[in-house]
């Protein structure tokens, strides 16, 4: 029983201080609110910070405190700021397969350089034991782009110019010829 009266004194005096610094706080608002004329401008992170307290004390007891703002404003501050937190931003990505690394795709062309005999599959098993995942459509892809553009660099076609079948198979022979001549 000493142990209840105890505790039942230490929750009071606790109480009690709350209640103090409460009543304090309250003063120096009304003090500091009297000597500010016209708006507050709050941040972003002030007015969350705010309104998930006011979201907390709720209506009844913003109606006696709320000095920043009216309490229908401190509420809808809190509407949006959780509004924001769900609205699927995090989750959202840019459309299509992420584009392939710099080092993966040089890498690749060491490879096809180093190794003329190997196929797509040879270069992707060994980039596989090297840690990087690509299909044998994506190294055939680098490859073909590093050839166009070899090609690009030796003789340009004019850039308005229709590209028939039979030009689009003479620069087709021509880059695999390049690409064979490689170091």
């Amino acid at each position: 029983m000493l142990w209840a009266r105890m505790l039942a004194y230490i929750t009071g005096s606790v109480d009690q201080e709350l209640l103090l610094r409460n009543e304090y706080l309250a003063a120096e608002n009304r003090v500091l609110r009297a000597q500010i004329k016209g708006r507050l401008l709050l941040s972003d992170t002030e007015k969350a910070t705010v309104a998930e307290i006011a979201q907390r004390l709720g209506r009844k007891a913003l109606e006696e405190l709320a000095a920043v703002a009216k309490p229908d404003t401190l509420l809808a501050w809190y509407r949006k700021l959780i509004a924001n937190k769900f609205d699927g931003s995090r989750f959202r990505q840019r459309v299509g397969r992420p584009r392939i690394g710099e080092e993966a795709a040089r890498l690749v062309v060491q490879m096809a350089k180093e190794n003329p005999s190997w196929g797509y599959d040879r270069i992707v098993g060994a980039l596989a034991n090297l840690g990087f995942l690509l299909s044998d459509q994506t190294v055939g892809n680098i490859l073909v782009g590093m050839a166009s553009l070899l090609l690009l660099r030796e003789n340009r076609p004019s850039p308005g110019k229709i590209l028939s079948v039979h030009t689009w198979k003479f620069w087709s022979g021509r880059i695999s010829s390049l690409w064979k001549s490689l170091p």
